[in-house]
């Protein structure tokens, strides 16, 4: 691409970008109102909360709500980099600074050879359609340390295994994009990346693991695919519990419960097995392959999950991006259909988030469709996976322009 061409798009993003985050910043920033539950109380109640108490040297003890891996300190630490702002502000304009951050790792990714800019469109177009809570919770900032293990994994895999081992420790989920790594070597850094900070933070700050027993008894959340049985026998009269803020969300508690919740701990099982098949039974591995495992493995963990709160959605959008950075990725459907779970996901909260409490036609609705789209590209994006590296099916053409500029098949 020449240099007129690449600064064209690069322009482009960056107009797009800038004009779809002004809103989120006003929304968060209460310029403007966005309706519903005020999403931003999270950070200037909770968060900052956690911020007065790991300020002291140790972990919120006790607070059950507290659910995160010891290195989650450091995000909500990360305002004390901006001192002439208030917490709450400081949090919102590095949540920015991050997403900012994924657009130009992945724009600059999109113009090496075998590449394109797609993964940074879905990037710009994915995050506003999340509402003001993106910026409200620290997962965009994981989902940032993420795409950049995800691009540096075939240059440079000890710094990518650094970058996993460092998001695990942020919340955990990053730890699942070593399923489609090859090299040993990312694997090891990443384990020795985890063991370090573990060490840490166990001997400099009292409570770094009690996250631990606060996440094992956590319940079915009202969004999560299992509450579906719930909501659907609460409208019609015949389940008799409660609709309780609990463990930092809202969670049924009552009868069926405690099954729904094991069940969901099964399929994540089944989940993680079929995970582990795959990669046993892998036998092409592509340039894109790592991101469109990572993608799926992503969409299965949230989709069992007992929760999936909307910030959630911010990986799903993350590592989607990076798969289509790949001109050869096979998740184009799996991708548009996690965005449009994006778009039904802020109708659902903070929009018309008390139809989904109160188990109404409506809520109940928008949790169809939402999950819906969920568990489809769940099981699409898992089928173009097998399809295309373990299947011996022909894999379709690729176009003239994306074969002159193709990267080699096998890893350097």
């Amino acid at each position: 691409m020449d240099g007129a061409g690449a600064r064209r798009p690069s322009a482009g993003l960056l107009m797009t970008w800038g004009l779809t985050r002004l809103p989120l910043l006003l929304w968060v920033f209460k310029v403007w109102v966005f309706p519903g539950p005020d999403v931003t109380s999270d950070v200037s109640v909770i968060y900052q909360g956690w911020y007065d108490v790991l300020r002291t040297g140790t972990f919120p003890l006790g607070d059950v709500t507290w659910q995160y891996p010891p290195a989650a300190a450091l995000a909500v630490l990360s305002p004390a980099l901006l001192p002439f702002l208030q917490y709450a502000q400081a949090f919102f304009v590095l949540a920015c600074l991050a997403d900012l951050v994924v657009l130009c790792l992945l724009a600059y990714a999109g113009r090496r050879s075998g590449r394109t800019l797609r993964g940074a469109w879905v990037w710009v177009a994915g995050v506003p359609l999340l509402g003001p809570t993106v910026y409200a919770r620290y997962d965009v900032m994981v989902t940032a340390v993420a795409v950049a293990a995800l691009l540096a994994a075939a240059r440079h895999p000890r710094a990518a295994g650094v970058l996993v081992g460092f998001g695990a420790m942020l919340k955990v989920w990053p730890a699942v994009l070593l399923l489609g790594v090859r090299r040993r070597s990312t694997w090891g850094w990443a384990a020795g990346t985890v063991a370090v900070l573990a060490g840490l933070f166990a001997m400099f700050m009292p409570g770094a693991f009690e996250f631990l027993t606060f996440q094992k008894n956590r319940g079915t959340e009202v969004e999560s695919l299992g509450s579906l049985v719930v909501h659907v026998a609460r409208h019609f009269g015949a389940w008799d519990g409660q609709v309780l803020l609990n463990y930092g969300s809202i969670e049924f508690l009552g009868p069926w419960v405690t099954a729904i919740s094991t069940g969901a701990l099964f399929l994540t099982g089944v989940a993680f097995g079929w995970l582990v098949l795959w990669r046993l039974m892998a036998t092409r591995f592509l340039p894109h392959t790592l991101a469109d495992a990572a993608f799926v493995a992503v969409l299965m963990f949230t989709v069992t999950s007992r929760v999936i709160s909307p910030q959630y959605m911010v990986w799903l959008v993350g590592t989607a991006a990076v798969c289509l950075c790949f001109r050869g990725s096979r998740m184009r459907a799996p991708v548009f259909l996690a965005l449009a779970a994006c778009f039904v996901t802020v109708l659902e909260f903070p929009l018309w988030f008390q139809h989904v409490v109160a188990s109404d036609t409506q809520g109940i609705t928008l949790l169809f469709l939402r999950n819906g789209l969920l568990v489809l590209a769940a099981v699409l994006g898992a089928r173009e996976l097998w399809r295309s590296t373990v299947s011996r099916e022909p894999l379709p053409s690729v176009p003239a322009q994306a074969t002159r500029t193709k990267e080699p098949s096998t890893p350097a």
